[in-house]
């Protein structure tokens, strides 16, 4: 995929060579940031906050697939899988850092690009990247990004808050993202059987962009600041709807009743689904990399939050002995399963 670009092999700069040339073009927005990149460890100051800290790693593979996915959505994507942890702790992203490992088919040009789109989301979301580090690899591309941000103590969100009565709330629209990659994965095998047939996107620009360019809820962490709620527990959804739901009860040690209709799906993501054979509901459910937030709040909170268009309430919490349901459209109760991604599964 880069044989039309002019090419840099990037041993002509070597390792620190090539870290400088990646990272000489951002700055240090935060006062918390007292040294970045250019040291043997970064230096920060929180002052009076608690520090929040949460890394990922995407495998080449196994998390992307270079036959689809762009190297500047990559880079883009990479950091808000990360920043999306934080706000899901109820707190402010500040810093990250970066390492990658680099097969020999990588020109300086390709890594270029990754890096540009991480400025992109750094510069989007006030971050400063503070550090790293490259190696080679043999495994295909690998790029490990730890986030940092910080939270005043009485308002960090845990997963294990939620009390009976509380109400389900989740960000945004489900089942996008998922949606967005059958129509990538489709659109590849074809080309595969005929490489002069032009991808079909038309009219799915935007569970595309579900897939290839999520964006972390950031809003909603300040929009349920500037409405005084501090939810019970909070997580973001990244392995699907049910499995965070599940996350949630888990350590709450309750049980849930959601309702199918009151889940968001919007419009596009419901006609491809269907249009590809998939349920919609099942999506939105098991999907997985929507990156929405799913917290719960008081009751005494709902008027508050009732009238935002971007927050959905799906359901309850209940005692732990009700169980994980779902109330199906049809007045059907099913049980509540995980079946979303697994990180290990073969």
């Amino acid at each position: 995929m880069f044989e039309n670009k002019e090419r840099t092999d990037i041993a002509e700069l070597g390792e620190f060579g090539l870290i400088k040339h990646l990272t000489q073009n951002f700055k240090i927005q935060h006062e918390s940031s007292i040294k970045g990149v250019g040291d043997d460890a970064a230096v920060l100051d929180f002052s009076e906050q608690q520090v929040l800290v949460s890394t990922d790693l995407l495998l080449e593979g196994i998390h992307f697939d270079l036959a689809y996915v762009p190297l500047i959505h990559l880079g883009y994507k990479a950091v808000q899988v990360n920043l999306s942890d934080i706000y899901a702790m109820n707190g402010v992203a500040t810093q990250i850092t970066v390492s990658i490992g680099i097969s020999s088919k990588f020109p300086l040009e390709a890594v270029e690009d990754i890096y540009k789109g991480i400025e992109l989301a750094c510069n989007k979301f006030n971050i400063d990247l503070i550090g790293g580090d490259t190696s080679s690899s043999k495994q295909g591309l690998v790029i490990s990004i730890t986030s940092i941000g910080h939270a005043k103590k009485e308002d960090i969100c845990y997963r294990n808050g939620a009390q009976e009565g509380d109400l389900l709330c989740v960000s945004g629209d489900l089942g996008g993202a998922y949606v967005g990659l059958q129509i990538l994965e489709r659109e590849k095998l074809i080309f595969l059987e005929n490489p002069q047939i032009q991808p079909d996107l038309e009219g799915k620009d935007y569970i595309i962009e579900r897939q290839l360019k999520p964006e972390g809820r950031r809003d909603v962490v300040d929009l349920l600041a500037q409405l005084k709620i501090k939810p019970t527990s909070m997580i973001d959804v990244s392995d699907g709807l049910a499995s965070e739901i599940l996350h949630i009860c888990t350590q709450s040690d309750k049980g849930c009743t959601i309702y199918e209709d009151k889940l968001p799906i919007d419009p596009v993501t419901y006609e491809t689904a269907r249009e590809l054979g998939l349920d919609p509901t099942v999506c939105a459910l098991n999907g997985g990399e929507d990156y929405e937030l799913l917290f719960t709040i008081k009751q005494a909170d709902y008027e508050k939050l009732k009238n935002d268009v971007d927050i959905s309430i799906i359901g309850h919490i209940t005692d732990k002995n009700s169980g994980c349901r779902m109330i199906s459209k049809s007045d059907v109760v099913h049980e509540l399963k995980a079946q979303g991604w697994n990180a290990f599964k073969k």
